[in-house]
């Protein structure tokens, strides 16, 4: 398989702080042409669009041609991955500390 038929992570894709800046611009609105995003960034127009391309190699943004410009909007769906795995380790980590705030008020008395 090679790289561009490849599926990319989700956590690759979200690990990147442009790219966070990126998803969190379009979940404030319906959808963004290229042009209107660019001007958020202090970096060239074809590095914000392979930014938003590995966001669309996960799944994560849905580009959509209109005449000669390409609109972008959020898919949030893919994030459910990461919210349910920092959901599991947030139950993990209040039941650690419930169980360690019991054993030091035990060892107190």
């Amino acid at each position: 398989m090679n790289e561009k038929s490849q599926v990319r992570d989700v956590y690759d894709a979200v690990a990147d702080p442009t790219r966070r800046k990126l998803l969190q611009m379009l979940a404030d609105v319906e959808e963004l042409p290229l042009y209107e995003i660019t001007v958020h960034f202090q970096m060239g127009r074809t590095a914000v669009s392979k930014h938003l391309a590995i966001l669309k190699d996960a799944d994560l943004v849905i580009a959509r041609r209109v005449g000669r410009e390409t609109r972008y909007r959020l898919n949030a769906a893919p994030l459910q991955e990461i919210q349910d795995w920092v959901s599991f380790y947030e139950g993990f980590w209040k039941e650690r500390i419930g169980e360690n705030s019991k054993n030091v008020l035990k060892t107190q008395y």
